[in-house]
């Protein structure tokens, strides 16, 4: 790169906008515990009780026109800090991005619940993402929905992650374009926008030579899973807008590969819904997706 660019020798990268790097014989620890301890400090939230997960399994937010109005700007802030934080604290992005909803009209039961992320950021300053130097380039995705979860609209959320080995390298929380009539409807949808993105990164990782199989693409509907891989079933389907059926039609090519997990390991669950703190803790730490430590 020094024969192409002006470049500078500045040592081993260990900050970079707010990140943390730290390389070691065994991986790299990308992660933003100052900036976490920055953003307490900036929004008078370092005296806030320390939370064992980000959202209570007990909150259902919704527009609250009853409740008090906060101030836009200061609530726009803790979430613009938030978002930035999501780039190394994949454990908090579904509750995030509910937050990030009602940014239009903030009331103090929206404010209670960002209180509680900042809480749990407390519990958890140093949390990260650890790619580990041993890990296989094996690409496989995890998809999952919760169906008509969104108390406004009834809209779905769909959650999908990407793992190169056992390391995670994409992952997404995002409330789906349309009302699902069923918990299969909501499973296929996410499934094609894991889809989506695992064919990305396979073409990605293509110009550098990479090859790969059939991509695992792992799902806890054992009928989404039959409905992509079975055409007859077209009854069941017609409803479903056509631009999701291409997950069908790379199953066939063989570029993917539906498998079925049980939910307790189904890693896509975390971008959902709330979560109890046995649940949330074991798909968040097993499979080292986040590790603790600087």
């Amino acid at each position: 790169m020094s024969r192409e660019f002006e470049m500078s020798l500045m040592g081993e990268l260990q900050f970079f906008l707010g990140l943390q790097i730290k390389q070691g014989l065994e991986g790299t620890f990308v992660h933003q515990a100052k900036y976490t301890r920055d953003i307490l400090k900036k929004f008078n939230m370092g005296d806030s009780k320390p939370m064992t997960t980000p959202m209570s399994t007990n909150t259902a937010l919704d527009v609250d026109e009853d409740g008090e109005v906060m101030d836009k700007k200061e609530f726009r802030g803790m979430i613009g800090s938030l978002l930035y934080l999501m780039a190394t604290r994949p454990d908090i992005q579904f509750a995030v991005c509910l937050c990030a909803h009602y940014q239009a009209s903030p009331r103090t039961s929206h404010r209670q619940a960002v209180k509680r992320i900042f809480g749990y950021l407390k519990f958890t300053p140093k949390l990260g993402l650890w790619y580990f130097s041993g890990s296989s380039l094996s690409l496989r995705g995890f998809s999952d929905a919760d169906h008509r979860g969104c108390r406004i609209d009834r809209k779905s959320t769909s959650g999908t992650c990407q793992l190169s080995g056992t390391s995670l390298v994409s992952w997404s929380s995002r409330k789906q374009a349309s009302v699902s009539l069923s918990t299969i409807e909501a499973e296929y949808i996410a499934a094609a926008s894991c889809c989506s993105q695992l064919l990305w990164i396979k073409a990605t990782l293509s110009d550098f030579g990479l090859r790969f199989g059939r991509i695992p693409l792992l799902v806890d509907s054992t009928s989404a899973i039959s409905i992509a891989k079975n055409p007859v079933l077209h009854s069941r389907t017609k409803h479903i807008d056509v631009r999701f059926h291409f997950l069908r039609d790379y199953y066939e090519k063989g570029d993917i590969d539906l498998v079925h997990v049980v939910t307790q390991n189904q890693l896509a669950d975390i971008f959902t819904k709330p979560l109890e703190f046995g649940a949330f803790a074991r798909l968040r730490g097993p499979r080292r997706v986040t590790r603790g430590g600087e």
